[in-house]
Formats: C-alpha cells, sequence, structure tokens
C-alpha cells in the first residue's frame, strides 16, 4: 500500500465501531429474547414450510447518491443487501415492502428510487407487496430507504449452517464496494476528490459513479447450492471477511481469493487503510462465499461463476492475504 502520510482512517474513527455495533445489538436481542433459527434471517415454523423475514437498509451510500443527484440504483441496492440473507440461509425470497422516510416529498426522487427497486425485484424475481413513505421533516434530514424481505423454505432447503473441516470454500465475485463500508470509503476518498472527479483507475467513469455500483444480487445461487449439497454460507457485507465466522467455529483459509475490484485499491490509498482494516471492512471482491463438501465443489463451480478459494480447517479465524482475522 502506498503510504501517502496522511493519517491512517479505520472504521470506528470514521463513527462505526463493529464491535459496539454487535455489542448493541447483542443487547437488543437480549431484551426480548431472541429464537433466531440462522445467522441471517429469522425463522418460524407455518405447517410445511418456514417463513423467513429479512431487514436492512442502503446505509451511508445514500449519502453518495444525494451528492451526486443519482437515485437510480439505490434501490437495487435495497433489494439486494435483504435477498441476500436468505439466500445465505438457503430461503427463498419471495416479497418484499420497502419503507422510505423522507424530510419533504420529492416527486422526482422517488421516482428513481421506485426505477431502482423495480430492477432489482425483477433480478430477484421477487413481488413487492407494498410499502410506506413518512414525511418527518423533523425527525429525518434528508431521506432513508430501507426494505423487508420475506422468505419461504422447507426443512430440507434451509442450510446446515455449520461449515466442517475438509469442506472446499467457493467464493462469488461482488460489483464492488455494494452497500457496506461506505461511511469509511467516504472520508477516504473524499480526502482530496469530489465525487464527480474522474475515477483514476477507469477515466470513463466518475468516483461516485464507481461508489453507486449496485450490489449484486446471489438469488440464482439458490438452486447449485442445494444440488451440491452447500452445508453454509456468508453474504460478505458489514464486517467483511469476518463474516465467514458465521459459518460455524472453524478456520477458514482462504489461498486463492478473487481479485479485488479497483474501487478497493482507490479507498485504501486514499485513506492511508491498512490492510487488515479494509478484510474487516469491505468484501475485497468477493461478495458471497459457501462451504461445500471438497467432492462437490467443481461440479457447483461448473454451474455458476463461482471459484474455488480455499479450504476449512479445524480453528476459529480467517485466513487471506497474510492476515489472520477472528
Amino acid at each position: 500500500m502506498t503510504d501517502t502520510g496522511d493519517e491512517r482512517l479505520t472504521y470506528a474513527d470514521t463513527g462505526v465501531d463493529i464491535e459496539a455495533s454487535e455489542d448493541a445489538t447483542a443487547a437488543l436481542l437480549e431484551a426480548f429474547g431472541s429464537d433466531l433459527r440462522t445467522e441471517y434471517a429469522g425463522l418460524i415454523d407455518i405447517g410445511d414450510r418456514y417463513l423467513a423475514l429479512a431487514t436492512d437498509g442502503v446505509g451511508t451510500k445514500l449519502l453518495v447518491a444525494e451528492a451526486v443527484a443519482d437515485f437510480s440504483t439505490i434501490g437495487i441496492d435495497c433489494i439486494a443487501m435483504n435477498v441476500n440473507d436468505l439466500v445465505a440461509a438457503g430461503v427463498e425470497p419471495v416479497a418484499f415492502v420497502d419503507y422510505l422516510a423522507i424530510d419533504e416529498p420529492d416527486e422526482a426522487l422517488t421516482n428513481e428510487i421506485g426505477e431502482g427497486l423495480a430492477v432489482g425485484l425483477e433480478q430477484a424475481d421477487l413481488t413487492m407487496l407494498g410499502g410506506e413513505t413518512a414525511v418527518m421533516p423533523e425527525v429525518v434530514k434528508g431521506f432513508d430507504l430501507a426494505g423487508t424481505c420475506a422468505g419461504l423454505a422447507t426443512n430440507d432447503e434451509i442450510l446446515e449452517g455449520e461449515a466442517q473441516a475438509g469442506d472446499a470454500l467457493v467464493g462469488f465475485p461482488s460489483n464492488g464496494i455494494h452497500s457496506n463500508g461506505l461511511t469509511l470509503a467516504r472520508e477516504a476518498v473524499t480526502r482530496d476528490h469530489e465525487y464527480t472527479d474522474e475515477f483514476p483507475l477507469d477515466p470513463e467513469r466518475t468516483i461516485g459513479e464507481e461508489l453507486l455500483r449496485p450490489t449484486r444480487i446471489y438469488t440464482d445461487l439458490l438452486e447449485p447450492m442445494r444440488d451440491h449439497g452447500v452445508r453454509a454460507a456468508a453474504h460478505v457485507t458489514g464486517g467483511g471477511w469476518t463474516n465467514l465466522l458465521r459459518m460455524g467455529e472453524c478456520e477458514y483459509v482462504i489461498e486463492d481469493p478473487l481479485p479485488a475490484q479497483p474501487v478497493f485499491e482507490f479507498v485504501q490509498q486514499e485513506g492511508n487503510v491498512t490492510d487488515e482494516e479494509m478484510h474487516r471492512t469491505f468484501n475485497m471482491g468477493t461478495g458471497f462465499v459457501v462451504a461445500v463438501p471438497e467432492d462437490r465443489a467443481e461440479d457447483l463451480v461448473a454451474e455458476t461463476d463461482g471459484q474455488v478459494i480455499g479450504r476449512v480447517e479445524d480453528g476459529e479465524s480467517v485466513e487471506i492475504r497474510g492476515l489472520s482475522l477472528s
């Protein structure tokens, strides 16, 4: 990494402390008692199947969209952040509702958001059941976009959720930065640049356009995951590569990681961010990882755009690019 001489940025320095956030979430769950069946979605038995729910928002990526007045893709992000969590549990997403909180009505903005939601719904093969737009000038400055996704799965379709030593790890490419770590990314790239500046590693795009690349939707992986005996999956979102630890107490050895897109190199250089902080914050080119029996990994790869990136061993850490994350 090139040392620019600037102070090193961390996610916590920019206002997002992952450990504190996890502690706060744990306290919330403890307050009312949680019976979550998976790491990514809550399930309730409705007879012959389970109903699953996941909820999430777009986060501070909205501020990039607002800065460049381009809201056309953040609806895709809202869909993706929810459906990908269901996919990581082995659940088929079936329906979605959105929630838009805004300080004042803005027809042009809401129309663009709607267009993005429509694209995301089509990509995920989802039905929009409704939603809510709340005008709250004293509560919200600007706007916030979130949603909730419902899914269905039989008991056999839900992933075990536990990797085993000896399993292969198959990784699937991200589209770029997706919708996590934007607080750090925004702080880094705006030290010496504007969002409208040319992105140095791709002169045909601006920095803002690069940050706004929509999150990839991974619903197409459900069928091949089931066909080839995938045991557990990780949606690489907040917390970066430590999400692999949600597949069980194992050591995840990444020997052949997928390449990180140029945006990560740019963020790291501009923010003088350490390698470890980058891998604890961002997906670094891989948006989804599964643990699958070694003898079935190549068949899974043959049907998808995945790649065998490593293996599962006894332990409790993620070993990647000379780093040990736990």
